[in-house]
């Protein structure tokens, strides 16, 4: 697997284009970007994974920037999911307006993203219910997106609940 996180941002009033995207054997499972010719996918994008047949078998997208209720449904979203689940979450644009409901779901799945700051960004890979097996990359600060946004590969391997 491979993730890079995106946001958005101006220079000097005009688009600054950014890509997003989640790949799975090198092939693009979901691609966004900003001011560029893909949706934005604004907020946290959120994909279950079959490690077995290297799919992708569910994804959401919960914007966090606009709607006030996105952050409770990812909540309710990562609780509901079953244990030993593969989950990737990727953020895109800006993830952390309406974010706050969900930081307690997201640490307790190993992504404490409670620090990212406006535009800031991150992505994760993590098997629910084992949290220290969580891969977390992420950036703070809108400064720091432009300058390395988060991008990382993962592998996940194994049976039962020792995928990662």
């Amino acid at each position: 697997m491979e993730i890079l996180a995106y946001s958005a941002f101006l220079k000097e009033s005009n688009c600054a284009t950014q890509r997003g995207y989640f790949k799975v054997n090198r092939v693009p499972v979901w691609q966004a970007t900003w001011c560029g010719d893909l949706p934005s996918s604004r907020g946290v994008n959120v994909f279950l994974v079959d490690p077995f047949s290297c799919s992708v078998q569910e994804s959401r997208r919960f914007d966090t920037w606009v709607d006030p209720n996105g952050a409770t449904e990812l909540s309710n979203y990562l609780r509901q999911v079953n244990r030993g689940s593969i989950i990737v979450g990727v953020s895109a644009d800006e993830p952390s307006l309406y974010l706050a409901s969900a930081l307690p779901a997201l640490r307790e799945i190993g992504a404490d993203v409670s620090d990212v700051q406006h535009r800031g960004s991150f992505g994760f890979v993590t098997q629910k219910c084992f949290p220290e097996k969580t891969v977390l990359r992420k950036v703070l600060t809108e400064a720091e997106s432009e300058a390395n946004p988060p991008h990382f590969r993962a592998i996940v391997a194994g049976t039962s609940d020792d995928l990662m």
